[in-house]
């Protein structure tokens, strides 16, 4: 029989391992630095190995920008914010009613007034003339189309439109619209939406709040399935608004939109690989109920700046 061996010596025996690892890797990199002296290798040639891997990472962003489209985060945010015109655009087809949009901004944060609350990042918060609010979420997974998130969006924004002493009645209309990619009911529907209604009575209960969830699969002749087809594009050519065209050719096929995208796309990796490493860290420091201080050190991170960037995100979940 072989001997039981606890969770907790395996977490012990890996960071010592992968402490040894990291002191072999260092050991490594320093012999092979030694050898490369040796054998006469120039600093020229590995600058251009340098270069080489640069113009490589180069021609797999510029991949990655080519196949953006609408339903990706950092296209869309820089497509939208501030863009009036677009946004009356899509508001326009899919409440099928003329609205005049007087501000917009895209990643909007409402953070929450109860300590340690859910904070909310709106993708699209635009505001119309009569001060109805309306947040537009754009999304791939469903998860993140969620029944629950949109009451919650709905009930944030709603929070915030009445001051101290303010008449409930007075509380503006608030929507909330999920252009999602795929069909979100199963149904075939370009559009469902979703209002209040009494159920005893089966009458609506007028409450203001309105949800409204976008097909992104539709393909239909009509206005929103152009307007989905407009969303699945990944070049300018051929799409039905010229609203949302010129912002996909200015981002993705101007050198000037071309630079600002790439920046973008190279920001959302390193966001990534921070998220990943921070779970990684709640892992192990709830597992191993080791400090976070010990946590980073086992882990072999050790630039300051790294350090101070995990531990705000941390502290603001």
């Amino acid at each position: 029989m072989r001997p039981q061996v606890s969770l907790l010596q395996l977490y012990c025996d890996f960071a010592h391992i992968k402490i040894a690892l990291n002191q072999l890797f260092d050991n490594c990199m320093a012999c092979g630095m030694m050898l490369l002296l040796m054998r006469g290798v120039t600093n020229n040639s590995m600058s251009e190995t340098n270069i080489k891997n640069n113009g490589q990472n180069n021609e797999k962003i510029s991949k990655i920008i080519d196949d953006l489209t609408l339903f990706d985060d950092d296209l869309m945010t820089l497509v939208f914010n501030k863009n009036i015109p677009a946004t009356e655009l899509i508001l326009r087809i899919i409440l099928k009613r003329n609205i005049r949009v007087t501000s917009v901004d895209a990643q909007e944060e409402m953070r929450s007034p109860i300590v340690g609350g859910r904070d909310i990042t709106l993708d699209i918060h635009a505001i119309d003339e009569n001060g109805e609010e309306i947040n537009v979420e754009v999304q791939g997974s469903s998860e993140g189309a969620h029944v629950r998130r949109a009451r919650f969006h709905s009930a944030v924004m709603d929070s915030r439109m009445l001051k101290e002493n303010d008449p409930f009645k007075i509380l503006k209309d608030s929507y909330v619209i999920f252009i999602y990619k795929h069909d979100k009911f199963g149904k075939g529907l370009p559009i469902y939406r979703a209002e209040r209604v009494i159920s005893d009575i089966n009458e609506p209960l007028n409450d203001g709040s309105h949800i409204v969830y976008v097909n992104g699969n539709y393909k239909g002749n009509d206005e929103i399935g152009k307007l989905m087809a407009d969303f699945r594009s990944t070049s300018s050519e051929g799409m039905n608004f010229k609203e949302l065209a010129d912002g996909l050719h200015h981002f993705k096929e101007t050198e000037e939109g071309r630079d600002i995208m790439c920046e973008s796309v190279k920001k959302y990796a390193e966001d990534y690989k921070t998220e990943d490493k921070i779970i990684t860290v709640q892992n192990l420091m709830t597992n191993m109920k080791w400090t976070l201080d010990e946590t980073l050190n086992n882990m072999g991170v050790s630039d300051e700046d790294e350090r101070a960037n995990i531990t705000k995100q941390l502290q603001k979940q």
